[in-house]
């Protein structure tokens, strides 16, 4: 058994915002991926009055042994009420930037590429202001989906690798690196002005080389921004921890990925893929794109 070491502490959260943001969120009916895959950085990002939101769910049609949302290969059917409650909790917490997630949505033909498009719509309509970051499945490879969801113009597109290609078929087993590098390629291409965006995690048995090839894969596809964080067991029943990585060697990734071109790598022992993600906007101040340039009709 790998023991985890001291640099993983977390800070004790505030209890007291924890609860503010919690009322908002049970009053809504609203889920969190930060409690849902039990995020270690909750504390924080609740202390400072963020979430990422989980849609369409809390059951996935998946079942990736490293991840703690519930599978369920038939969930529930979609809520048409979700996107304004979503839209008024993003207004409730006064969010400067907010990302929405889902689980993967295997059942539906679009994978909830609709329903993300809804859900943006609304954050837009009751907090223009507001800049808006989708993290989306790989929709099963419907690029027709793709499409539709990049034009309702989202400000940043999130797809995780999650692995290296030789850990998918233990880690990931019905996702595809290809498909997922191709997702990403595809939405470079469609709307170019929209800042793309990929994780992955480590301690799963994968090597330096290997880690190093899957970020030159990524700017291979131009992705913009890259976060590599350590993958934490959430429970006995998930893959075990292989190591868990010093923090030189994730300051070591993030130098490596500056030198490839990423315009920004948030690489840590604590890093996860919305981990302070309001910090894009920073990003996108530095590198100004114009909204709709190229988006296909």
């Amino acid at each position: 058994m790998v023991v985890k070491p001291d640099w993983l502490r977390v800070k004790a959260p505030q209890w007291e915002r924890i609860g503010n943001v919690k009322s908002i969120l049970q009053d809504l009916s609203l889920n969190t991926v930060c409690e849902e895959a039990s995020c270690p950085n909750i504390g924080e990002c609740f202390n400072a009055g963020t979430a990422t939101f989980l849609i369409m769910g809390p059951a996935c049609t998946r079942a990736c042994p490293y991840c703690d949302i519930d599978f369920d290969k038939t969930p529930r059917g979609l809520d048409p009420t979700e996107p304004q409650r979503l839209a008024e909790a993003v207004r409730r917490l006064r969010l400067n930037h907010v990302v929405i997630t889902s689980v993967n949505r295997d059942d539906l033909p679009d994978g909830g590429a609709e329903q993300f498009v809804r859900c943006l719509q609304a954050v837009r309509q009751s907090s223009p202001q507001t800049t808006v970051e989708v993290l989306i499945p790989d929709l099963c490879g419907n690029w027709q989906a793709l499409t539709t969801l990049l034009q309702a113009q989202p400000d940043v597109l999130n797809h995780n690798t999650e692995t290296v290609p030789r850990l998918y078929r233990r880690t990931r087993p019905q996702g595809s690196y290809e498909r997922s590098l191709e997702l990403l390629q595809r939405s470079r291409e469609l709307a170019p002005w929209v800042y793309t965006k990929s994780g992955i995690m480590v301690g799963l048995g994968e090597t330096d080389a290997e880690v190093r090839q899957v970020m030159a894969d990524l700017r291979a596809v131009d992705c913009d921004i890259l976060t590599i964080g350590q993958y934490l067991q959430p429970s006995q029943k998930h893959l075990g921890v292989e190591a868990f990585i010093p923090p030189d060697q994730f300051e070591q990734w993030r130098v490596a990925g500056e030198a490839l071109g990423f315009l920004q790598v948030v690489a840590s022992p604590l890093t996860r893929s919305s981990y302070h993600a309001g910090e894009v906007q920073r990003l996108m101040q530095r590198y100004p794109r114009r909204r709709g340039d190229g988006v296909i009709a």
